[in-house]
């Protein structure tokens, strides 16, 4: 699947908002911190516009449900606790349209289209 890559600066909300009405997968990069959330939001917002379910998540949660693999008792409760949250969290927003994929530390926001 080849997926876009843009910078927040290079791309608009309306065009945006086409790739979304396309069930277009792409990735939004060098997101100031400040704006991360807000970005979020924003499109959140417009897939649900369009009659759209969508799922937002951290990337990096995988990491830490592998937490739980490791023989300390500390790492091993934030592993369980992250599986179950994220059971929890998937049963909640069952059958999304879109996913958005959080990645804060490199300010990048993976928009896919799962259906």
């Amino acid at each position: 699947m080849d997926v876009g890559v843009y910078s927040l600066d290079e791309v608009t909300n309306e065009q945006i908002k086409e790739k979304i009405k396309a069930h277009e997968s792409f990735t939004i990069k060098e997101i100031e911190t400040l704006k991360f959330f807000n970005a979020v939001e924003v499109i959140e917002k417009m897939i649900e516009s369009l009659g759209m379910k969508c799922r937002v998540y951290s990337t990096f949660r995988t990491t830490l449900m592998l937490a739980a693999a490791i023989p300390n008792p500390i790492t091993a409760v934030l592993g369980i606790g992250t599986a179950i949250g994220v059971g929890a969290h998937n049963l909640a927003t069952w059958g999304p349209d879109y996913e958005i994929g959080k990645n804060m530390t490199l300010g990048t926001l993976d928009i896919i289209y799962k259906k």
